[in-house]
């Protein structure tokens, strides 16, 4: 989100999604970070979470971050922008299921669950802010192209992500 601020060329279509960056770091309050809210929710799980530092990132993760960096800031400001725009639109979807469910199941109140109501709540309207920095140029055919394909890259390897850590977590519990 840092390098497509920065690449919007007008200063007030910069703000939102400035906003959104600032969102993510939880206001400049450090237990809001969302990495710290996270695991917060796991540790409310009854999740021991003392490994996580130590732990590494699965090729399934690493991918999907080289795709949103790489789409970010080497490709064209449309193809970020509509990757990034997608990924919040899917998750605040995603964020309220999966909140839906630790509730129904009954691992958590619904009182308890800061992280996924949270992204529930703000990743729908960061996608609309996303959308937004690019819709004037959806009138250009060479530009809607681009978000066209950022669209669809966000949309993939979103999916890619979710799919390939589903598949590594089902073999291990196979092991």
């Amino acid at each position: 989100m840092a390098a497509l601020v920065g690449r919007i060329e007008d200063p007030a279509a910069r703000v939102d999604i400035l906003r959104n960056l600032v969102e993510e770091h939880g206001e400049f309050d450090q237990r809001a970070f969302h990495h710290n809210t996270f695991q917060e929710f796991l540790l409310r799980l009854g999740t021991d979470i003392s490994s996580l530092r130590e732990a590494s990132v699965w090729p399934e993760l690493r991918a999907f971050n080289s795709v949103l960096i790489a789409s970010c800031v080497l490709d064209e400001l449309e193809v970020g922008v509509g990757c990034m725009g997608i990924i919040e639109h899917a998750f605040a979807g995603i964020s309220a299921a999966i909140g839906r469910a630790v509730v129904k199941r009954g691992w958590m109140p619904e009182d308890q669950l800061l992280h996924y109501l949270l992204h529930a709540e703000i990743d729908a309207r960061h996608a609309a802010e996303f959308y937004a920095a690019v819709e004037p140029r959806w009138k250009d055919p060479a530009r809607r192209y681009y978000i066209i394909q950022g669209l669809e890259l966000g949309a993939y390897v979103f999916n890619r992500l979710y799919s390939d850590l589903h598949e590594r977590a089902r073999l291990i519990a196979a092991q």
